[in-house]
This record gives structure tokens, C-alpha cells and sequence, in this order.
């Protein structure tokens, strides 16, 4: 925890994939992409960010994986 907060600049519980420092690697399971809106971090605890699904491929870092995360009915 204390490694991630020193290097991305974000507080605990709200470190956003936006914006990370080079070479953090961002592991999104390929369905994201579909999603119209996905909720993601701001880098603060009090708010969080609405994003396209699609746009988390775009990200520096990201990487899609398939069947990364637990479906949700």
C-alpha cells in the first residue's frame, strides 16, 4: 500500500489507472471493453471517474486479459 500511494501520487483506495507512472502494467478483463460505462478511481477516495469501456484499452500500461474477473449477472 505504502508503495503504491509513494509512487502514483494517489491516495489509498482511489488510485485511478489514469495517469499511473510508466511502466505499471494495468491488467483489464477483455469484457470492460464492452461496457458503455465502466466506474473507475479519480485518484482520490471521494470521487471516482465514468469512462467508456473502450477507453481502457487505450491506457499506457494496459493489457487485456481474457476471463480476468468474476462475471457479474
Amino acid at each position: 500500500m505504502d508503495r503504491a500511494v509513494g509512487e502514483s501520487g494517489m491516495e489509498y483506495g482511489g488510485i485511478t489507472p489514469v495517469g499511473l507512472p510508466d511502466g505499471w502494467r494495468i491488467f483489464i478483463d477483455e469484457r470492460l471493453l464492452a461496457q458503455e460505462v465502466v466506474v473507475i478511481g479519480s485518484g482520490l477516495r471521494r470521487s471516482k471517474l465514468l469512462v467508456t469501456g473502450s477507453a481502457l484499452a487505450d491506457l499506457p500500461g494496459a493489457e487485456i486479459v481474457e476471463g480476468l474477473g468474476i462475471p457479474i449477472a
